[in-house]
Formats: C-alpha cells, structure tokens, sequence
C-alpha cells in the first residue's frame, strides 16, 4: 500500500470517527446476535417459512407494524438462514425482496422477481427490462423459478403500496394453477397498515391463506441495545457516554422507531467528521434528529408535483399557526388559494385538492380520517401532519417556486417593521 504522501491530496485517506460506517447502513443485514428484542417474531416467522429447508411450500406471512421495528430486518433474516440450511440438504431456495414503494406496478414486480432469481448462464433466459408485456414476464418468471430454485420467497416490502393486488393471487396459486411444477412460492407481505387485507379483492382473499403478525415498537431501553450493539461502527472512545441513551430517547419519543435512532446515530457520526470533531457529541445528536427527519420526509414527497407541495404547506401554515393539530379539507383549500395566487399557481377545484389530501394519506405523508358531523349530516375528512412542521416548512421551501414563499414572509416581516 502506498503512502498518504503519494496519494491525492484531494481526499482524506483516513477516518478519525467510523470504524466501519456500513454497520449503520439500512440495507446491512446484522447477524443474529446482533437482533434485539425480536424472538418470539423471528420464531414465528421461522415456523412460516421452516417448509422451505425441505423444498416444500412455506405458509405466505403478513407482518404488520409501524416503521423501524424490525419487520424488513427480521424477514430478510430469517429467510436468510433459511437459504442456508436447506443448502445443506441439496435444497435451492431464493428470495427477492422487493420494495412497493418504487416497484408498485404488477409488471414492474414480476420482472424485477424475475431478474432477481435468474440465473442466465444456467436457465438461458433472459429478463430484459423493457419490451416484454406483463403476460411474457409472468411465463419468463415461472421458467426462472422452476430453472434456478427449488423454493422462491418473494418478500413484499410496503405490499399496500402495490397498484393492484392480482399479483398475490397468481403467485399464492402459482404451483395449483401448473404455472411451476418443480419449485413452490412462499410470499411475505410487509405493511405498516394492519387493515391492508380489509383492503384485497374478494379473489385474493379467497385463494391467498396466509398467517399474520404484529411488530410492537421497541422500548428505549431496547433502542440503547440495539445501538450498543453497532457501536463498533465506530472506533474506540469516539462516541461520548451520553450518546446512545440521547439518541435512543429522541427516537423513542415517537414510537420506538430503530431505523430512525440507526440514521440519527449515522449523522451525528457524520457530522462530527464534518466539523472536525474528535468525538461525537450530544450536540451531534440533536442536529443530527433534525437532519434525519428533514431526510426521510424529504424522501417521502421527492417527484411530487409542485402543486402538491402548495397543498401540503398550506396545511403546514395552519399547523403552526394554531394550537389544534387537524384541519378539515374546506379550511385547507381556502388556505391553499391563498398561497396559489401568490405563487401564481392555477387554483384546482377543492375536489382535486381532497384526492391530493388522500394521495398523501396514502403515501404516509399525512394522515386523514373521516369524521361524521352528526345524525343525517355526512361526513367529512380531516388532515393532519405526521412529521414536525418547522421540518416540513424546511424541505418544502427548498423547492424553487415555493421558495418564494419565504422571500415573500421575509419581505413582508421587513415592510412591517
């Protein structure tokens, strides 16, 4: 290896906080002892999925709980281990994990299923990714399966969020229909919303028999556990004592979110390398919780349109400037044109205004529900934020036309004085 000296003065060579930064990835799958508070799920989903170390058919699962505790971590990991032991028995299993929230379309899915489980040198068929009708990629999927596997697990992560749920039906009852005939499928569907089955067409629910399970949100107690347990991400002595307990408490205060304690821990890490700091700090922590709630709601309405973005930050205006929490659509709109004519935004009907309202309830963005006004009156919906409002304010603004907004508050607030 050559020396710093010789290297591109350009970059830094060396990490003075991170041991290791891929133990607090998302997508890193920790081992067994490093799965906190999560036995008697993970036995549960091993008993679902045990046929499969013999070649035989697992129970399709439906796991259900809020975000961060534990039900993508646990699937993948047992199914894991799963791969594994039937390995040791001459059984090929497979599993592909498919995230709902990018590939929601029936084609999408089956394709991606299919190009995960394929192996092209042994099958000799190809998946290619555009061309092919859903039909083509329903019979290149079973050739794949039956070529490259034994058993298929096909794990569905925010399963609510697929278009349609045709897809559940032909893959439950693949192997009945002798759509396969020399491997089985099981399915784990992922959902953050327990009435999801209310929700599947009467087909899917007469043919897809599956078992169910709830995730209950980790303690903060539990959420220190899992922290100490990745601390090695960082080298010796450099996270201060009060780190872990600050950062398990600010993730805790909601509902006991691990993948949100994991990214506040990572940026503060960050941060702190950032800043040049030779040690992590409790200050790290509390900017960091910022940075990560502005992240992941940032993430949640990126490649939304703008007029979207005016319907959320009217709802986020009346947010702050009341002390009540919901807001029924008629309020919202006449907040939002409001803010439309001084963006000059073409003003939508109210009608479409409620179809976005219930858009973003859909995506977790915010949350609606429906409220009777009284006997022979209707109903009507009302909204509320989910995430802080001064963060959703933050990230809204960054978009350009919005950003005009805040120019004009500031212009405003100067006129004023």
């Amino acid at each position: 290896m050559s020396s710093n000296d010789d290297r591109d003065p350009l970059f830094r060579y060396d990490d003075p906080i991170f041991a290791d930064e891929r133990l607090l990835e998302i997508t890193h799958l920790p081992g067994p002892d490093r799965i906190v508070g999560r036995d008697e799920q993970m036995q549960r989903v091993a008993d679902a999925l045990n046929p499969a170390v013999f070649g035989s058919e697992p129970n399709h699962l439906f796991i259900f709980g809020k975000t961060g505790t534990g039900k993508s971590l646990i699937s993948r990991s047992v199914t894991q281990r799963v791969i594994t032991e039937a390995e040791r028995d001459g059984v090929t299993v497979k599993y592909a994990f498919i995230d709902c929230g990018e590939q929601n379309t029936e084609a999408s899915v089956v394709k991606t299923i299919a190009q995960i489980i394929n192996e092209p040198d042994n099958s000799g068929i190809t998946v290619p990714d555009r061309g092919l009708g859903t039909g083509d990629y329903y019979k290149r999927l079973w050739q794949t399966i039956d070529h490259c596997t034994d058993v298929t697990i096909v794990i569905l992560d925010e399963i609510d969020m697929l278009e349609d749920d045709e897809i559940l039906r032909k893959l439950s009852r693949a192997g009945e229909n002798r759509r396969i005939s020399d491997a089985a499928i099981g399915i784990v569907g992922i959902s953050n919303k327990i009435d999801f089955p209310d929700h599947l067409s009467e087909r899917v629910k007469s043919s897809l028999s599956r078992d169910e399970l709830v995730f209950s949100p980790y303690d903060a107690n539990q959420l220190i556990e899992i922290l100490e347990k990745r601390q090695d991400a960082f080298h010796d002595s450099v996270l201060e004592d009060d780190v872990i307990p600050l950062t398990s408490a600010l993730a805790a205060q909601e509902h006991g979110d691990a993948r949100k304690a994991i990214d506040i821990l990572r940026n503060a890490g960050r941060l702190a390398k950032k800043q040049n700091d030779a040690r992590v700090t409790a200050e790290n922590v509390r900017e960091a919780k910022e940075k990560t709630e502005a992240d992941r709601f940032n993430e949640l309405i990126e490649g939304s349109p703008q007029q979207a973005k005016a319907i959320l930050y009217a709802l986020t205006v009346l947010t702050q400037n009341s002390s009540q929490k919901e807001f029924p659509t008629k309020i919202i709109y006449n907040q939002y044109k409001e803010l439309a004519r001084r963006l000059d935004f073409d003003i939508l009907s109210e009608r479409r205004v409620q179809e976005i309202l219930q858009e973003q309830n859909f995506l977790n963005v915010i949350q609606s529900e429906r409220t009777g006004r009284g006997r022979g009156r209707g109903a009507h919906a009302k909204h509320r934020l989910l995430e802080n409002p001064s963060i959703v304010e933050k990230v809204l603004l960054r978009d350009s036309r919005l950003a005009l907004l805040d120019e004009n508050a500031d212009t405003e607030t100067s006129s004023g004085r």
